[in-house]
């Protein structure tokens, strides 16, 4: 499959939107909502393409302009260091097209803006039942570091 990572736009819009349930494609939690786990992230796509937001957003898109996925990454201090960083909020690539290089396309491109904006690190959140993601993080360097905790009362 032929395809092309580039700055989103406008137009990316209604494709990058269609792809966000993927974000909840995997053993969700019996706890979660699946739609909780990218609400925010829809929300926040909505802002930056309103122009209301800043963020660094990449598509991959076949000849034809059809998004086969996207990354979404906002510019913001490191957790602990407070060094410049960037921090991944969303990828997510077409089920059709899932193993054919997209992701990590996508993350490589989303890795140099990032450093090209200054930032000295990306992280990430990951579910822990999401073998697939962390495998595909751990493959490309990226250390799973801290642990979330969560005990529910209800």
């Amino acid at each position: 499959m032929e395809f092309i990572v580039r700055d989103a736009g406008p137009a990316d819009g209604d494709g990058m939107m269609a792809l966000m349930p993927r974000l909840a494609d995997f053993d969700v939690p019996a706890s979660r909502n699946p739609e909780d786990l990218y609400r925010d992230d829809a929300k926040l796509l909505q802002r930056w393409l309103d122009g209301a937001e800043d963020c660094l957003v990449q598509v991959a898109v076949t000849n034809e302009n059809r998004v086969l996925g996207f990354t979404l990454v906002r510019l913001r201090p490191e957790l602990l260091s407070h060094h410049p960083s960037a921090h991944l909020e969303a990828i997510a690539v077409d089920a059709s097209a899932e193993g054919k290089g997209i992701a990590k396309a996508l993350l490589d491109s989303a890795e140099e803006k990032a450093r090209l904006s200054g930032a000295l690190s990306m992280t990430l959140h990951v579910f822990a039942s999401n073998a697939r993601a962390r495998k595909f993080y751990e493959h490309l360097g990226y250390d799973g570091e801290l642990m979330r905790y969560i005990r529910h009362f209800v």
